[in-house]
């Protein structure tokens, strides 16, 4: 089984990841489950420079299309509702919305590079509010500017025990280094692998234990078949996670990693029958 924990739907920024990629590239990869969030939260460009009004799509919208997909596939989308905490906070709308669909939301998304504001910025305590009342892991973009430096994700998960922290991409663009000794400083903080190296998730293991590491993989950035090249046609690093790593560490470690960790933190549930 393999689960991920970190794949998109949208048009926005340059990028365009469409539903039936996100199925084909499943199929095809044997992917069984993955947690999905909508780009088309972003609020700034990858310039840092705030979108103008007439590109942004209100949150609760962005929602409900996440929202939409996850229903259409409950078995093989889950829904990760992606916050834009520059422009909105969650609203009446927007909590009704997670509390009819708690059974297909499976945890909420930061990200803040494109919405630049830094997890432990006290605006951000309405979100954690919402996400302790529903029990939902919260799931943060690392690296690219400052407000998402891998310490102030630290920083909001050391204030809040009571909730789950997931730093996606262990600071995108490092070594990886700091993220790994920060994430085997707290409980409830914990990585994912997308663009990170094999080497570095196997210090990660050594550092934290395999209970500590989720995959995940930005799926489908570089295309429906981001999962065996990027965009050029060289070699997905996540090819390596789907056959080196099997061999490199124990089978119950590799099992923690691509599934077991994500059917415990997000509470999973798949059928089967």
């Amino acid at each position: 089984m393999i689960i991920d924990t970190h794949a998109h739907i949208g048009s926005m920024i340059g990028f365009n990841m469409t539903k039936e990629d996100v199925l084909y590239s499943m199929e095809r990869y044997r992917i069984d489950f993955s947690l999905v969030s909508n780009i088309e939260g972003a609020e700034y460009d990858h310039q840092g420079k705030k979108l103008k009004k007439d590109c942004q799509t209100p949150q609760n919208e962005v929602f409900k299309r996440t929202l939409s997909f996850a229903r259409e596939h409950p078995d093989k989308i889950g829904a990760l509702p992606w916050m834009k905490p520059c422009s909105e906070l969650p609203d009446e709308e927007f909590v009704r919305l997670i509390r009819d669909n708690r059974d297909i939301v499976y945890g909420i998304k930061l990200h803040p590079f494109h919405s630049p504001i830094a997890p432990d910025d006290d605006r951000m305590e309405p979100i954690y509010r919402l996400a302790a009342e529903y029990r939902l892991p919260i799931v943060s973009h690392t690296g690219g500017n400052e407000p998402a430096s891998v310490k102030h994700l630290y920083l909001a998960a050391k204030k809040h025990p009571e909730l789950n922290f997931v730093m996606v991409h262990m600071g995108l663009g490092t070594d990886n280094k700091e993220a790994i000794e920060l994430i085997a400083d707290l409980p409830n903080l914990y990585g994912d692998t997308t663009w990170v190296p094999l080497s570095s998730t196997l210090s990660a293991l050594k550092r934290c234990g395999s209970e500590k590491i989720l995959f995940g993989s930005d799926n489908p950035i570089d295309g429906r078949d981001t999962y065996l090249c990027n965009r050029q046609g060289d070699r997905s690093l996540y090819q390596e996670y789907f056959h080196e790593l099997k061999a490199l560490i124990p089978n119950s470690d590799y099992e923690n990693i691509m599934f077991r960790n994500a059917l415990r933190l997000f509470h999973i549930r798949i059928d089967h029958s």
